[in-house]
């Protein structure tokens, strides 16, 4: 499996939003399968598009989001 989070919702880290600016975190797993990163390797791209319109409601803490503001954390994943 190579895609766990496509995209981010209109406002994430907006200010406006209940944000404080975001960081965009790449999660990279290897599971099962022989693959090293190297240093310098490029694994993705992240590409902004700019909205037709505003969207009615902005991601935030008025509608129930769960990482706005969050800051930097560790995966579930890597927890023990």
């Amino acid at each position: 499996r190579v895609h766990y989070a496509g995209f981010f919702d209109p406002g994430f880290g907006y200010a406006g939003a209940g944000g404080r600016g975001a960081r965009a975190v790449l999660e990279v797993r290897s599971r099962e399968v022989p693959f090293i990163l190297e240093h310098g390797q490029i694994v993705g791209r992240l590409v902004y598009e700019k909205m037709l319109a505003r969207p009615n409601s902005l991601y935030g803490e008025h509608i129930g989001s769960n990482y706005q503001a969050q800051g930097l954390k560790l995966s579930k994943h890597f927890r023990s």
